[in-house]
């Protein structure tokens, strides 16, 4: 039989697969990414594109116990009170509009450096905007600060968001060596998003003391707390000093599951399972298009430092950070440390270009619309665009 048609067929899946991955649901059905790729997954096995052992042997195990085992431990700081205590002590240090918003910045960013972004977006959201209300300022600087922040500091370590820990899998950088090269360009970005917030909302830059606010009250379990800080320090050794992420990861989610305080369902609901299925489909769908051949017109762009960054980011806004990654990531040699860090760089940065760049921004606009308040799509990009073309640049020149 011609295999013509069969390979139009296929064509016609993967583009509509990685359509609804762009929009984000399928127009008249009850459908999600997660479900869109997992259907589009089986629809390429039943077409032959490949085996169901294929498509399973196509799935990065590292990188779903790694994002598995990172969530778990996200899950029980959540819970003992971690993230909102942190943010708490640092809002105490100052009560001018300036320090606020640079608190934020600096304290949401070394966060989401060392815990997954989408968690401190989903914390750090809430508080905000009861500060901002008790203080009586504008929250749009400091929403934005935060959906900044969120993407800024992750970039910094492979642990810090989802397409990082997909860098960490596929290219074999050590943590310390990640966190070497791309640290200075999240700190530099920080700095560059307190000026440019300063910049478009001059009413932020004072440094004139507010009236103390009320801080909220804090729901802390201190033995789980004390266990779950400690036992998150010797992962992060264990990261440090060069042992396997995702090991190290999931030997830590295991001894924090060895509990009498906290009921397993309420853990494993905090799990974003959604999630680890969007993984796997991507993983199939990404094993679909190499085998077709559908990236030979990429390759060339790609090659050279300024197209790999260019292409990354435009994809990134087009089908979301994480899918752009695994596509991209079939054309990058395993030891090219360059190429991994512009591709880690670049899918993270460009999640500050629009309010759909990444899954913080939305987090950031949904809980700010939970509690009345609305976070504009061209308030974002007014801040967003400047933002990741000067960190982009600033990327290229410092990698290259």
């Amino acid at each position: 039989m011609n295999s013509t048609p069969w390979l139009t067929v296929q064509g016609l899946v993967l583009v509509l697969s990685y359509l609804g991955l762009a929009l984000g649901y399928a127009p008249g059905l009850r459908m999600n990414r997660a479900t869109i790729a997992l259907v589009s997954a089986a629809a390429l096995v039943a077409l032959g594109t490949l085996s169901l052992d294929e498509a399973w042997a196509a799935i990065d195990a590292h990188t779903i116990v790694f994002l598995l085992s990172m969530m778990v431990v996200n899950a029980y700081l959540s819970y003992a009170g971690f993230f909102g205590l942190a943010l708490v002590q640092l809002l105490r240090l100052t009560r001018s509009p300036l320090g606020l918003l640079v608190l934020l910045t600096v304290g949401t960013g070394a966060l989401s450096a060392v815990f997954l972004n989408d968690t401190l977006a989903l914390v750090s959201t809430p508080l905000t905007l009861q500060l901002t209300r008790a203080l009586k300022l504008n929250p749009v600087p400091y929403l934005l600060a935060i959906a900044g922040a969120t993407n800024l500091g992750s970039l910094a370590t492979l642990s810090g968001n989802p397409q990082n820990i997909l860098v960490g899998s596929f290219s074999g950088i050590g943590y310390l060596a990640f966190a070497q090269a791309l640290l200075p360009v999240a700190v530099v970005g920080l700095g560059l998003q307190i000026g440019l917030l300063g910049l478009l909302y001059p009413e932020v830059r004072s440094r004139h003391p507010l009236p103390a606010p009320e801080l909220p009250r804090l729901r802390l379990y201190p033995p789980l707390l004390v266990k779950t800080l400690a036992v998150s320090t010797l992962m992060l050794i264990a990261f440090v000093v060069g042992l396997p992420l995702a090991e190290s990861a999931f030997v830590t989610a295991a001894a924090l599951l060895i509990t009498r305080r906290l009921k397993p369902q309420r853990v494993l609901g905090a799990v974003d399972w959604s999630l680890l299925v969007l993984f796997s489909g991507l993983f199939i769908l990404t094993e679909a298009v190499r085998s077709l051949d559908v990236l030979d017109r990429v390759a060339p762009w790609v090659a050279h430092p300024a197209g790999l960054l260019a292409v990354t980011a435009a994809l990134s806004n087009m089908i979301s950070n994480v899918p752009a990654v695994l596509l991209i990531q079939s054309t990058i040699a395993p030891g090219d440390t360059q190429s991994w860090l512009l591709l880690a760089a670049g899918s993270t940065l460009a999640g500050n270009l629009t309010l759909f760049g990444s899954v913080a921004n939305l987090i950031t606009v949904e809980a700010a619309a939970s509690e009345g308040y609305t976070l504009t799509f061209w308030q974002h990009l007014h801040f967003g665009l400047p933002l990741t073309l000067l960190t982009l640049a600033m990327t290229y020149l410092w990698v290259t």
